[in-house]
């Protein structure tokens, strides 16, 4: 008889059928979700230099993403907008021809398996990279409350399924709920970039997206990294408003937001895996500092674990063959 007495916790470790057993946490295909950045013109398909894996592609070249996502059993993607015309007012954001309406059109009509999301913001297509009008070198928040509203209508228009915008601007998910109802599209979902930190793991995206601001920052709109009970602040005014999903972007530096969200709320909750984090796991396997499989799944993992429904991720091809075996 063991006169100590101890809990024996490894008695469920001890084999990996046992671990499978008891595990908590499980990462599916079905929970990721693809970005893609399109351009226009033909024959594109440039790669993002600080992003190695990851493309820029042409409308011609979207048959072959979205023909091997499907192969692969992912189900979603995110689009974003790279135009060749920007202005002070990002108008192709909006345009009925612009770039994300086009490739929504196309998608839904040659892939119907596959979800669309659309992402909704101006920093693309605006000349001095910010997420809204510029007034007296502020940004105008309700001025810029329009302009998304319209990119918002444009792209129900072409087909999207849900509508992703990522402005930050105060009052966004309201304003383009109510444009989304008036115009027809009230069975269109908002998948709201609800807690969105000015974050320095957003380097690579900007390359990706042509999108860095031409001067200042976005600090005066995007939450400052070191807070806390902002995040459910910002969150709660956005269910209030009508969001149907919530995204907390970065992921991996905010977990424990994450997880603080879905103990409050009861809506679907997006991580958003973004550029920073997939470029520094790519550059660290290239050099063979670490195993990029294990470590992207433990990544992922760690972000069901605080409580992620879905993931935005860059890996979503990768992880969707390690799945497989």
């Amino acid at each position: 008889m063991n006169p100590l007495q101890f809990k024996r916790h490894r008695r469920l470790r001890k084999t990996e059928s046992m671990r499978s057993l008891v595990r908590e946490t499980y990462l599916h295909k079905e929970d990721l979700i693809y970005p893609i950045f399109v351009v226009e013109g033909s024959g594109v398909k440039n790669a993002v230099a600080s992003m190695p894996g990851v493309h820029q592609v042409s409308l011609d070249y979207l048959a072959e993403e979205m023909t091997e996502l499907e192969h692969l059993g992912v189900r979603s993607v995110i689009v974003f907008g790279v135009p060749n015309e920007k202005d002070a007012v990002g108008t192709q954001a909006y345009h009925n021809e612009g770039i994300v309406q086009q490739a929504i059109r196309y998608i839904k009509k040659e892939h119907t398996s596959l979800t669309v999301i659309a992402d909704t913001c101006l920093c693309q297509y605006t000349d001095h990279g910010h997420c809204g009008v510029i007034r007296n070198g502020d940004i105008a928040n309700d001025e810029s409350l329009e302009l998304i509203t319209k990119t918002a209508v444009t792209q129900a228009e072409a087909g999207a399924d849900v509508i992703a915008p990522s402005n930050m601007m105060d009052g966004f998910v309201a304003a383009i709920r109510k444009g989304l109802d008036e115009a027809g599209y009230s069975q269109i979902p908002v998948m709201s970039y609800a807690v969105k930190y000015a974050s320095a793991f957003y380097g690579p995206f900007r390359d990706a997206a042509h999108s860095s601001p031409q001067f200042g920052d976005r600090r005066a709109y995007q939450m400052d990294p070191a807070n806390r009970l902002e995040a459910l602040r910002e969150a709660e005014s956005d269910i209030e408003e009508g969001a149907d999903f919530l995204i907390v972007k970065p992921a991996l530096s905010y977990l424990d937001i994450m997880r603080e969200l879905k103990d409050r709320y009861h809506l679907p909750l997006v991580a958003y895996n973004v550029s920073g984090e997939y470029s520094m796991i790519k550059a660290a396997a290239q050099n063979g500092w670490v195993n990029e499989q294990e470590i992207v799944l433990e990544k992922l993992t760690s972000m069901k674990r605080a409580g992620a429904d879905l993931i935005v991720t860059y890996f979503a091809k990768d992880v969707a063959r390690y799945l497989e075996k």
